[in-house]
Order: C-alpha cells, then sequence, then structure tokens
C-alpha cells in the first residue's frame, strides 16, 4: 500500500566544522555508531579481520519525550517488519524479537504519537493482523530521509573520521 508522497525537504547549509563547539540549539541528536562484536573485542585473529574490513557508520536517531523514545531506530524498524509481514507477530519473528517486546514497542509509540503508526485486528477466523497508517507510512518516510540527510551532509567528516581509523 503506497502512502502520500511526501515533499521534498529543503537543502539546509551545513555549519563549517568546529571541534569540540557545544550546540545546544540541537533538539534531535544522531549518533554514528559502529557495531562489535565481542569476540572481535579481545582475540587477536577477530582483530586482524576487523582491521581488514570496512568501516560502517549508522545514524541511530531518537527522539525523546521525558524519559521515553517515541522514536528511534528499533520501533522504526518494527514498522517497516509490521507492513512487510501484515501482523505484528509475524514481524516480532522476522526480527527475532518476542512478541510482548514487540507489542510493548508499539504501544510506546502509539501512545507518542497524535494517531496511531499502526491499526490492529483481533484474531479471529483469519486471524486477525496489522497494518501500517498513513501515519505509520509517513513516519517511516520521514525517518529515513532525515538519516540519508545526515548521512550525506556529514559525508566529508564521515570520510575524515573513518580515515584515523587503523586499517
Amino acid at each position: 500500500m503506497c502512502g502520500p508522497v511526501l515533499p521534498a525537504l529543503p537543502v539546509l547549509p551545513v555549519a563549517p566544522f568546529a571541534p569540540f563547539a557545544p550546540q545546544p540549539h540541537r533538539v534531535i541528536s544522531a549518533m554514528a555508531s559502529s557495531t562489535r562484536s565481542s569476540t572481535q573485542a579481545g582475540s587477536l585473529p577477530a582483530k586482524r579481520a576487523a582491521a581488514r574490513s570496512k568501516p560502517s557508520v549508522k545514524f541511530r536517531m531518537r527522539i525523546t519525550a521525558s524519559d521515553v523514545i517515541a522514536v528511534g531506530p528499533g520501533k522504526i524498524a518494527l514498522l517497516e517488519a509490521i507492513g512487510e509481514a501484515g501482523s505484528l507477530t509475524s514481524a516480532a519473528k522476522n526480527l527475532d524479537m518476542s512478541y510482548r517486546r514487540a507489542w510493548m514497542l508499539l504501544d510506546e509509540l502509539n501512545r507518542s504519537l497524535r494517531r496511531p503508526a499502526v491499526d490492529s485486528a483481533k484474531g479471529g477466523q483469519h486471524g486477525g493482523g496489522s497494518e501500517l497508517t498513513d501515519t505509520g507510512r509517513q513516519l517511516i518516510a520521514l525517518y529515513r530521509r532525515i538519516e540519508a540527510t545526515a548521512a550525506l551532509a556529514a559525508e566529508g567528516d564521515i570520510k575524515r573520521l573513518t580515515a584515523l581509523l587503523a586499517r
């Protein structure tokens, strides 16, 4: 099911690089993270393999309201899985997540939004199911566009940062 076409976001000017400059005006933060397995942390062969692999940079934006993560990468991944699978149960299985955890994430997300991201039908003769709402589809599109925009805006700095890594 296709959602509404979102207007293109304007390209915003990027401030010049200023190391260690605090930016208190930022409301939403994106953290770049790379993943390392526990085996890479200690063994010499794993360290050598890690040194040869190409670095991976991921933006992990979270929007919080008080102590609740209203929108984050896990909730967006869950919405995408629900959109593909058509049910919360199948989406949870596809993400190797318990049904309870998936239900709690979805409930927290829906409570954080003005309109729910997912409509669910209770089980019955046809087994129920879950469907993304227009709000859910718009949330996914905006989140992924923000990630892409951030990666593009930081491309030069990311190249300089990854060039500092041992190879």
